[in-house]
This record gives C-alpha cells, sequence and structure tokens, in this order.
C-alpha cells in the first residue's frame, strides 16, 4: 500500500501506460492540467502532458496538495496481505465500509483518531471548490491515484464516503466527468475507467477476485434516437448505424468470455444482443420482460418542440427534475426504478458461482433509462440521480461483484464506447429515450 508516502516511482510499465493515456488524450482542448506532487503521479502527468498534442502548445501542470492519496498511516509500504494478518478489523472495514476505518494520526499533541477515508472526501471536495470556478467551459487535465480519484468522482456525482470502493479506478484508466457549473450543480458521469487505449478492452479483476461479472449493454442507433424522437416503448428497430455499432460491440467483446446472456425483449435490444452474441453461438438469449424501455405514454414518437407544445413546460421540469414527471398513459421513473431493479436482482441472484473459482460473465442488454435505474440502484441513489450515468447507444458498463453475488457491486467501468469511436469521448447520437 503506498498512500500518502512518496517513496515508490513509476515502472516501465507505468511510463508506457502514461504515454499511451497522453496519445488517447490527443483529441481534447486541454486548457489545464493538475497533478498531485507525489512523484509516481507528477511522472505519469508530465509524460501525459508531452505525448498529447497540448504538449508542445505551453500546456503547464500545476501540483496540488489536495490531489495528493490518502493517508493509510501505520499500513503504508505493506502489502495487502501484511496489512489483512495485521490489521484484521480494519482491513474489513477497509473493504466493506471504508467510511469508518479509523487509525491513530501522531500529531505534536499526541495520537489522534482519524478517519482516512473521510478525510479524502474533504480533501477532494476543497480540490473542485478550488479549481472548477476557474474553468467555466473548459476541459481540464486531473492526474492522481487510485483513491483520492474515487473522491473526486464521488464528490462530484454526490455519493458518500460509504461508495468509496463502489468506483474502480485502474492504473492509467480514463475518466470523463461533465459538469454543468461548480460542485454541488449538475454533473454526468460520462465514462468510468476505460483502459482499452492500454490494450485491455476491459479492465483486469484483481488477483483471487472470481466472484461474477456483468457486462450491461445499451441498444445500438435507432433512427428515432438520431431523429431526438422519443420511443419510449414503442418497438423501434435498429437503423444500419444501430447494426454497425453492435457489430463493434461483438468485436470488442469476442475474446471476453460470456457464459449467459439477457436482454429486454424489444427489437432494438434483442437485434442489438444477437449481433454481439454471433461471436459467442453457444450462449442462448434469455428475454426478460421487466428490462422493457420506460413507456413515455403520449410522448412517444414526438419530438421535443411537439412535447412543448402539447405539454407546456413538462419537458424542462423532465429534463430538471425528472423524479417529479408522470408521463401521460406511461410510467414514472419509479415505477421504471422497481422493475429495473428488481429485475436486475433477479439476474444477478440466479447466476452460478463455481466451485473451480472461475468468474461466470452474464451480458445484459437494455434500454438507456433501465441502464440508468439500474446503475443508481447499485449505488442506492433514486431517480432524482436519473441524468448522473451517461449510456450510449452500443456502449459497455463492467459490474464486478468481487466478493459473490451476496457481496456489494463494483462499477469497473462505464459507458464504454471507444470500440465505436476510437476515442474516449462518447460520440453516439444524443437521443431521446
Amino acid at each position: 500500500m503506498q498512500g500518502h508516502c512518496d517513496l515508490s516511482n513509476l515502472t516501465e510499465a507505468g511510463r508506457l501506460g502514461a504515454r499511451q493515456v497522453g496519445i488517447a488524450l490527443q483529441e481534447l482542448p486541454i486548457t489545464a492540467a493538475y497533478s498531485s506532487p507525489l512523484q509516481r503521479a507528477r511522472e505519469t502527468a508530465e509524460l501525459i502532458v508531452a505525448n498529447t498534442s497540448n504538449g508542445h502548445h505551453g500546456l503547464s501542470l500545476t501540483f496540488k496538495d489536495t490531489l495528493k492519496e490518502i493517508n493509510l498511516v501505520q499500513w503504508e509500504g505493506l502489502t495487502f496481505e501484511e496489512v489483512e494478518e495485521r490489521f484484521p478489523d480494519g482491513y474489513r472495514d477497509w473493504r466493506q465500509q471504508p467510511h469508518r476505518l479509523r487509525m491513530e494520526l501522531d500529531t505534536p499533541d499526541g495520537p489522534k483518531e482519524f478517519y482516512p477515508v473521510p478525510a479524502l472526501y474533504d480533501q477532494a471536495r476543497q480540490f473542485w471548490q478550488d479549481v472548477l470556478p476557474r474553468h467555466s467551459g473548459e476541459t481540464i487535465l486531473v492526474v492522481a491515484h487510485s483513491g483520492i480519484n474515487r473522491c473526486l468522482i464521488n464528490t462530484a456525482i454526490g455519493l458518500g464516503p460509504e461508495y468509496y470502493q463502489s468506483l474502480q479506478q485502474s492504473n492509467c484508466g480514463i475518466s470523463i466527468l461533465n459538469f454543468a457549473g461548480e460542485l454541488g450543480g449538475p454533473v454526468q458521469l460520462e465514462s468510468l475507467n476505460l483502459t482499452s487505449h492500454l490494450g485491455d478492452p476491459l479492465p483486469k479483476r484483481k488477483k483471487g477476485q472470481h466472484g461474477p461479472r456483468f457486462l450491461l449493454v445499451r441498444h445500438g442507433e435507432t433512427d428515432w434516437n438520431r431523429q431526438k424522437r422519443f420511443q419510449g416503448q414503442m418497438d423501434v428497430p435498429l437503423n444500419d448505424q444501430g447494426r454497425v455499432q453492435s457489430g463493434q460491440a461483438r468485436d470488442f467483446l469476442q475474446s471476453v468470455p460470456i457464459h449467459r446472456a439477457v436482454s429486454s425483449p424489444m427489437l432494438r435490444p434483442k437485434e442489438t444482443a444477437e449481433i454481439i452474441l454471433q461471436s459467442h453461438p453457444d450462449v442462448p438469449l434469455e428475454l426478460m420482460d421487466e428490462l422493457r424501455e420506460i413507456s413515455h405514454g403520449l410522448w412517444e414518437g414526438k419530438l421535443e418542440a411537439e412535447i412543448e407544445a402539447a405539454y407546456p413546460g413538462d419537458l424542462k421540469q423532465w429534463q430538471h427534475a425528472p423524479e417529479t414527471v408522470q408521463m401521460p398513459e406511461g410510467e414514472n421513473l419509479q415505477q421504471v426504478w422497481a422493475r429495473a431493479i428488481r429485475a436486475w436482482n433477479d439476474i444477478v441472484a440466479s447466476t452460478p458461482e463455481r466451485s473451480d473459482g472461475s468468474v461466470v460473465t452474464t451480458l445484459v442488454v437494455a434500454h438507456d433509462a433501465v441502464n440508468k435505474a439500474i446503475l443508481c440502484g447499485l449505488v442506492d441513489r433514486g431517480p432524482e440521480a436519473f441524468w448522473i450515468f451517461k449510456q450510449g447507444n452500443g456502449s459497455v458498463t463492467v459490474i464486478d461483484y468481487p466478493d459473490g453475488i451476496a457481496g456489494k457491486p463494483v462499477i469497473q467501468a462505464l459507458n464504454i464506447t471507444s470500440h465505436l469511436s476510437g476515442g474516449v469521448l462518447d460520440k453516439t447520437a444524443a437521443g431521446a429515450l
């Protein structure tokens, strides 16, 4: 465990990964770059900047102590196995309830009780409060560490310290946050922990973890997605681009073992799943009715301008407070949450765990609203958080249960679209649901 100490350096693999990040970010108009001053993050940031197009145009690095890694006091320098052996209760808290992990910190006034994870959350909030007002409308690069990055993401999207272990951060993984303003305002997690630029299509699992893995996919594009027309439970098929995206998802996942597949019965996810399973022909496709898209009722088939004309103000309410909207002759988000999360729990509970310790991987193909409900449910968020997690057409999200289906889920990667665009940004159609 490295934590707050500054004794470790990058390996050659770490330097290569940093260069690969720089190349992956070349398309982005980065205007400012911030880094932890600890040497492993500093060198990573320097290599990233040197390998982006911005590196040739005077982009300078600003080093911030608020980006330093978590202070783990007595644990730093020990292996995970040594920590588990010497501090079993603390290690159990670290894994299962990190917000309660308690240590003693030496101070000039003597030992002081210290909670590392809540302290790191305070540090993350301080960074955002200091930096965000300076960069309205700009793209900034932040290079830090696994722990503080989790806290930066979680404080941005409103997850407390008890969810510290719920989002993964791999070495040189890329995550993208879109802020509408300052901390506390609307924010979207566009993607989490992208690793395909490193040659790893999906994040690697930690050694010894054999719980099931789930690949949550949103269906490919339809003409109504492209037109920004509300489709809901209208059974609109994939368009040609949607079939291309499904084929790209198939090729992206071709080398990934898939043991089970479940889909919404509607045409667009069903065909997406069938195309993906062309490279896994022995896997039957199960259809689950509760994975159907939200019913938009009388909004279905309409463009935004038509909805605004027929239901003045309701569309704005949907965009800013979706949990308060009852679709005319359709569903509300509370209903979608209930059935989507029930479906997910049924899928997880019926997933076999193998006695030989091998990983069972399940493909689940559904819709934008349903996928968002599932993701929010994994971190106990309700319909008020509907817009936080982005789901592009043909995107792949990875969810692991490292301690088995009775344990807590970890979102390993969110909204991977690199197989569709070749870059880190989600360039899929930003159409209606």
